[in-house]
């Protein structure tokens, strides 16, 4: 593609050499660059790639994107100038592509908490109903099912072009809906910037990410950007920045709650070990659900899917009928059989509210002991682990406090700081570095009626010590444990 072609949406300036040369390929990463190629000199917090603009050119780069100046560039290197990299590559990226997004209806979901089951949900149902669905999302990235050819490459929302990249292959698929988790980090860093959102869905807003964000009001705001990019909006009522989401978004706002009215309402709830059963309401149509997924974040997370299908362009009896056949999302709430009668549950609840929640929901519909079994990731907000200490001792019967991913920290220090929180209450607990031995502690202590829940790595099936990566897999933990 012609790079003249490539810039069409962009302000930019030629600080030397040819817009009108043959541009083969794109990126970022000097790595992996090839020849006749454009490399993004995209400058974010931790590295600047303007610092590699020399190797991508020794590696056959013949068009450099730059943010600011770069001295000693050859004469015959293409230099474009933009005031934003990270805009530049998003927009560059979608053309390339061929506008991948204008090929089907793309729902972006954000929020804290609920993204991953939201968008799983969402894509059953929209499937049940003949309709091909592709997912963005943390445990994979796919399309009727099927993973993506296209590497996934980064946790939850890829970088623009890996993303621009994945809707292609979702577009060729013949796919008529992408629903996508759209992290705040992917927002504050423009990657989904030139996205043509036909829906944006908002979860919820709680502690989290404050290692990136630093600020709880710079996290909001970064979520608050999917909202001035949709052509609706979907927006749990209940939250307290509900009324600040609806004034800044610019598509028709649409709202679902428990607690508030809301255009998709939730009443006359029961709670049940396998289950949660609700009314509905919708304007005048008033139906009964029944969700194959407890705990009263269960009953959100339905609401938000029935709000996004029927925005979608579903009846509400065909979406109803469409939740009867999901029975949950790997690693999320997702329960591990036994012969001892031990509700033992795998999640990936790794922030004060979501550990809060799924705790909270198990004791709802549990008559026995939960113990909880936790750490925090290193690296990370350092302010939630006595706050999570805290929540697990005040909610739990027992607590074994352990090791998550702790990166390049020293697991040690971060289990002592969850234990500030632990000690708050009268909570008997355990510290136990190693992960395993620490889940195969709380399954001992666990007695037929107990709930044992394993928090914070859910679908994740390795562990993060220091430089090196391990195999480990919580669910597997389990099914080893009670093989024994």
């Amino acid at each position: 593609m012609i790079l003249k072609n490539l810039l069409k949406n962009l302000n930019y300036r030629i600080i030397q050499g040819n817009e009108n040369i043959e541009i083969e390929s794109i990126g970022w990463d000097s790595r992996n660059v090839a020849s006749n190629s454009l490399f993004i000199c995209v400058k974010n917090k931790n590295v600047d790639r303007h610092e590699f603009a020399t190797l991508a050119i020794e590696k056959g780069s013949t068009a450099l994107v730059i943010e600011h100046d770069i001295e000693n560039i050859p004469e015959d290197i293409t230099v474009i100038k933009v005031s934003d990299s990270k805009k530049a590559m998003a927009s560059i990226a979608s053309i390339f592509f061929g506008e991948p997004s204008k090929r089907f209806s793309l729902i972006g979901v954000t929020g804290t908490n609920g993204k991953t089951s939201v968008t799983y949900f969402v894509s059953k149902v929209l499937e049940s109903a003949g309709r091909l669905t592709g997912i963005i999302g943390t445990i994979e990235n796919t399309v009727g099912g099927n993973v993506l050819k296209t590497e996934k490459l980064n946790p939850t929302t890829p970088d623009s072009i890996e993303l621009q990249k994945s809707f292609k292959e979702i577009a060729e698929a013949g796919a008529s809906h992408v629903v996508m988790e759209v992290t705040s980090s992917a927002l504050d860093k423009e990657r989904v910037h030139q996205c043509e959102f036909h829906i944006g869905a908002f979860t919820n807003l709680t502690q989290d990410h404050l290692e990136e964000h630093g600020t709880m009001e710079n996290y909001k705001n970064a979520k608050l950007k999917l909202f001035k990019m949709c052509k609706r909006a979907l927006i749990n009522n209940d939250e307290s920045v509900a009324e600040e989401i609806k004034s800044i978004s610019t598509g028709e706002v649409y709202t679902y709650g428990i607690e508030k009215d809301a255009n998709f309402k939730a009443s006359d709830i029961i709670y049940d070990l396998n289950f949660v059963e609700f009314t509905l309401s919708f304007k005048d149509e008033v139906k009964r659900v029944r969700f194959n997924i407890p705990g009263k974040f269960s009953v959100y997370n339905a609401l938000a899917t029935i709000g996004i299908c029927y925005l979608s362009g579903l009846d509400l009896d065909t979406i109803i009928q469409g939740l009867k056949s999901i029975t949950g999302v790997p690693g999320r709430i997702e329960k591990v059989p036994n012969n001892k009668g031990i509700l033992t549950v795998v999640d990936y609840a790794h922030s004060p509210d979501s550990l809060e929640n799924i705790i909270k929901a198990m004791r709802e519909i549990s008559k026995g002991k939960i113990i909880t079994v936790f750490g925090c990731g290193g690296n990370r907000d350092k302010t939630k682990r006595p706050i999570m200490g805290e929540i697990a001792g005040k909610l739990s019967d027992f607590v074994v406090i352990t090791s998550d991913n702790p990166r390049k920290e020293d697991p040690v220090t971060i289990i002592d700081e969850i234990e500030l929180g632990t000690l708050k209450t009268n909570c008997a607990y355990l510290k136990v570095e190693d992960r395993k031995e620490a889940i195969f502690t709380a399954l001992d202590k666990a007695n037929s009626g107990d709930v044992v829940i394993i928090a914070g790595k859910g679908h994740e099936t390795y562990q993060i010590l220091g430089d090196t990566t391990i195999h480990f897999d919580d669910k597997k933990v389990v099914i080893e444990y009670f093989s024994r």
